[in-house]
């Protein structure tokens, strides 16, 4: 007889974890995999085999990447109110699945199809299964930011493999004794295909245990009604396929879109507010300042896929430690390296100071986060007093680089993800979920603008002067991220008080 689990058994779990965060942390470890190994291949690829210059490629990079985290906002609205969490799931993994493939065919003469389902795809699974997490925990309970935390892990595990896996594929670094020149990158997009067909494999089986999380929010619909929406819900996402492979390879449609989006999830929010109570209000006005601040953190922490990804190809060398190391892999997955080795050390760093009432509270974490991201854009700016005459640099230094950086993403993106589902209301909570990611979506935009900035200073110029004109550019980010530390840390008793109790 088949064991029926209510959602109450979840929630009154026994020990750190429910046992059901392990397939959620698995499922998502495959989907960051796709991800991030796509996200990896994107600028080097379009440079080098698309043919586009920096400058061009720093912008499409960006508006590829916004477009990504904005349509997880749209995606957690479709979930909250039509498909539900594990419907907005299934169909984003069958879109991905499907995006990856179209790459596998031909990379080049298929790169903005591919790319656009991808976009879509992302859009519906990535705030729904973060939101599935926050519900495994009743409200109040202490031990969501270490569920959280996990899951984070999971992230950074996909992240990583992936991360350096596909770029190292794609140029031919690994595997290059049986995988044929001309098919490095048919292979590298056909490695994030696979992996996402296991994450939605493992999803399936999942849910058997998950209760009613997830389920369609519109059950009290008739069936063929609810059908009915749910078709056009589907059907629309596929329509609006060729706008978005147009606005991302026309990057002035891009900034229309941006400049769009923002204002209209801002009234958005401010017509949902009219039905919650003052202090629901306050704390929701509490998640935006969290979510303001987190936009100029990811402009900064975004290069990475941007200004630092020609960094790493033009000027570092390839050994860490004495270990020969392909430098576009290491850009992409020292930070997620970090991140699985010290996140759970900074958690019990955190735990060790609330035992004796010294734990900083999450808006100082966030101040803390920003200072850390200018230790480590500080020493990208330091790489360059390390360069030879052709402008090569320590990736030894510009690893330590990301080691700093990883402490300031730990005190904000898991805390973050946390939060949003703390300070909003149950109703609201894949949409906040998707404010957050879309946030994220205004760092990758501002990323690539700082990104094609630099490549603009350095066009025509000699390795070694590129090497200075973007150090100089890190040095300006470095001093721009420990201005917003401050200021947070300076305003956190106010937004304290309008968090109210939570913590």
């Amino acid at each position: 007889m088949k064991e029926v689990v209510f959602i109450e058994d979840i929630q009154g779990f026994k020990g750190k974890y429910p046992k059901q965060i392990w397939s959620l942390f698995f499922s998502e470890m495959w989907e960051r995999f796709c991800f991030y190994g796509m996200r990896g291949m994107l600028y080097f690829f379009m440079v080098h085999h698309l043919m586009m210059d920096d400058r061009v490629a720093n912008l499409q990079y960006g508006a590829t990447q916004a477009f990504v985290y904005a349509f997880t906002f749209i995606g957690g609205l479709f979930a909250d109110k039509i498909l539900g969490y594990r419907k907005s799931l299934f169909w984003g993994a069958l879109l991905m699945i499907i995006g990856s493939c179209i790459l596998v065919a031909d990379p080049v003469r298929f790169f903005f199809p591919g790319v656009s389902f991808t976009i879509i795809g992302t859009g519906f699974f990535k705030p729904n299964i973060s939101t599935m997490v926050g519900f495994l925990y009743r409200e109040g309970d202490h031990r969501r930011d270490a569920g959280f935390s996990l899951f984070y892990a999971g992230i950074n595990l996909g992240a990583l493999i992936g991360g350096y896996l596909c770029i190292a594929i794609g140029k031919g670094e690994l595997f290059s004794s049986f995988i044929p020149a001309s098919l490095t990158w048919n292979v590298a997009f056909g490695l994030a295909a696979v992996v996402m067909m296991i994450s939605l494999l493992t999803f399936l089986n999942t849910q058997k245990g998950l209760a009613n999380i997830g389920i369609s929010p519109l059950l009290n619909m008739a069936p063929s009604k609810r059908r009915t929406y749910e078709w056009i819900t589907y059907a629309g996402s596929l329509l609006v396929i060729p706008l978005i492979m147009l606005m991302v390879s026309k990057t002035e449609y891009t900034d229309y879109f941006m400049f769009t989006i923002g204002p209209c999830t801002l009234l958005y929010l401010l017509y949902e507010m009219r039905g919650f109570s003052l202090k629901e209000n306050k704390k929701l006005i509490a998640a935006l300042v969290f979510i303001i601040f987190s936009i100029f953190f990811w402009a900064f922490f975004e290069q990475s896929g941007g200004s630092l990804s020609a960094f790493a190809a033009n000027n570092l060398t390839n050994t860490v430690l004495g270990f020969k190391l392909d430098p576009n892999g290491v850009n992409n997955s020292a930070n997620s390296f970090f991140v699985i080795i010290f996140a759970a050390l900074l958690g019990m760093v955190w735990i060790w100071l609330a035992k004796r009432k010294m734990e900083p509270n999450t808006i100082v974490k966030f101040g803390l986060g920003f200072l850390f991201l200018a230790g480590g854009f500080y020493v990208f700016y330091y790489t360059k007093f390390f360069a030879n005459a052709a402008g090569v640099t320590s990736l030894d230094l510009f690893t330590f680089g990301w080691f700093i950086i990883t402490f300031g993403e730990l005190c904000l993106s898991p805390i973050g993800m946390s939060i949003m589902t703390k300070l909003s209301p149950q109703k609201l909570q894949a949409v906040m979920m998707g404010v957050w990611f879309l946030a994220s979506a205004y760092g990758q935009y501002f990323a690539g603008l700082l990104g094609a900035n630099i490549a603009e200073a350095s066009e025509n110029s000699t390795n070694l002067q590129k090497l200075i004109v973007y150090a100089d550019g890190y040095k300006q980010l470095a001093i721009y991220a420990l201005v917003a530390g401050v200021l947070l840390i300076i305003l956190s008793p106010f937004v304290k008080k309008l968090m109210q109790e939570v913590r």
